[in-house]
């Protein structure tokens, strides 16, 4: 599944009450713990996230302590102990078998030593599958058969709705868009690769005018700064956003095309500047085009309040009453 739809069937699970624990499959580097981060926040919940592969067993057991003739265990002090919210458990079979044995505790029981995980808790983990290369360990089945499973792979179209509320460059964004296959491409012979994660990174480090190559490798980069030549030869967008690109035609060249769609989507930041962009694609690009830029305004629109406003400008235009509908869909 996309992240956009971990996302959801996550929310779901806690919108109804579903207190099972979840098991998060997928490659490294797509936003596993940046999900379960997002909901947790949207839901005003509480987030403990552990790495177990950087714990050692007394780090989640606690140490033992005499009392008497007798020895209790004294739990960690980062353990939730009341309110509701998420124990995330990272990494979870890239942890020996010792702390995942204690993990299996916390999951199985909801108790380990002395600490019982309280009521209002869920507990979910997230681990790294064979196939990625990690250094996993084999988990065993009896705590496998006590989750629900998800397996998420990384997926373009919810990389650019964060992306584009998150404030990833703008090239950055057109590239990727020209170049999906890009988004996460693991490269076992070099220890920088692309993905989500170093796509962020490399967001980063453009906007400081460095190189890119130690975010995403070398290969990335040469093809990223071929496509940066790409923004010398656009029209001049400010026109287009101010309401003076009659004239100007939509290029022809399909890299020329994603940049100039999401840099007009990047950089419309008015109702004003965002109608004139609007009918100027309507009349000179194909429906994708606009379709395109529509998922980019909206996902800006989104995160500030102000899909109203993108609604209002879509009816004042007959032109562009025809994505109204597709907008309200979204929503």
């Amino acid at each position: 599944m996309t992240p956009e739809q971990l996302h959801q069937q996550l929310n779901r699970l806690l919108e109804h009450g579903i207190r099972r624990s979840v098991m998060i499959w997928g490659p490294p580097g797509i936003g596993k713990s940046s999900i379960v981060a997002g909901v947790a926040e949207a839901r005003d919940m509480q987030l403990t996230d552990l790495r177990l592969s950087q714990l050692a067993p007394t780090d989640l057991r606690g140490l033992p302590v005499a009392s008497g003739e007798t020895a209790r265990w004294l739990p960690p002090e980062f353990l939730p102990r009341e309110g509701k919210g998420i124990l995330f458990l990272d990494e979870l079979n890239l942890a020996p078998p010792a702390i995942q044995g204690i993990a299996q505790q916390l999951i199985l029981d909801r108790r380990v030593g002395s600490y019982t995980v309280p009521d209002g808790w869920v507990i979910w983990a997230a681990g790294n599958r064979r196939e990625d290369r990690a250094s996993v360990h084999q988990m065993p089945a009896p705590l496998a058969n006590r989750f629900l499973h998800f397996e998420v792979e990384a997926d373009f179209v919810s990389f650019r709705q964060w992306a584009l509320s998150g404030g990833i460059h703008e090239q950055i964004l057109a590239f990727i868009a020209f170049r999906p296959e890009l988004l996460h491409h693991y490269d076992a012979n070099h220890s920088a690769w692309p993905s989500p994660r170093t796509w962020e990174m490399a967001s980063e480090i453009h906007t400081i005018g460095s190189s890119i190559a130690p975010a995403v490798g070398s290969a990335a980069a040469l093809e990223f700064d071929s496509f940066l030549q790409v923004y010398d030869t656009l029209p001049d967008l400010g026109q287009i956003l101010g309401g003076q690109g009659k004239d100007i035609v939509f290029p022809k060249e399909p890299s020329q095309r994603y940049a100039l769609t999401l840099g007009l989507g990047s950089r419309a930041l008015e109702p004003e500047s965002i109608g004139h962009a609007f009918s100027w694609l309507v009349r000179q690009a194909k429906p994708e085009w606009c379709q395109l830029f529509i998922h980019a305004v909206y996902a800006k629109a989104q995160s500030n309040g102000q899909l109203g406003q993108l609604a209002g400008i879509l009816v004042s235009e007959p032109r562009l009453k025809p994505f109204l509908k597709h907008l309200l869909q979204a929503a």
